[in-house]
């Protein structure tokens, strides 16, 4: 009984650390890109709008599923 609710602790382990995992990925490429777009590299965000989010959420997925999603255990 014990050893069936230390896997469901560490299920919910898991996925709140992909989800803390893949938030923190959209964040730090939105920043990315708030920095692109500051430097002239992309236009400002009259011109984006809400594209800004949508490739910062796919460019989040991609370095999630390229380096955060590599170390299962978090640290």
């Amino acid at each position: 009984m014990n050893a069936h609710i230390d896997s469901a602790v560490e299920q919910n382990r898991q996925r709140l650390l992909m989800i803390w995992l893949v938030l923190s990925s959209f964040g730090i490429m939105f920043a990315v890109l708030s920095w692109l777009q500051e430097g002239k590299i992309l236009p400002p965000a009259e011109e984006l709008g809400f594209l800004k989010g949508v490739m910062a959420l796919f460019s989040g997925l991609v370095l999630y599923f390229f380096l955060a999603r590599k170390n299962p255990r978090g640290a």
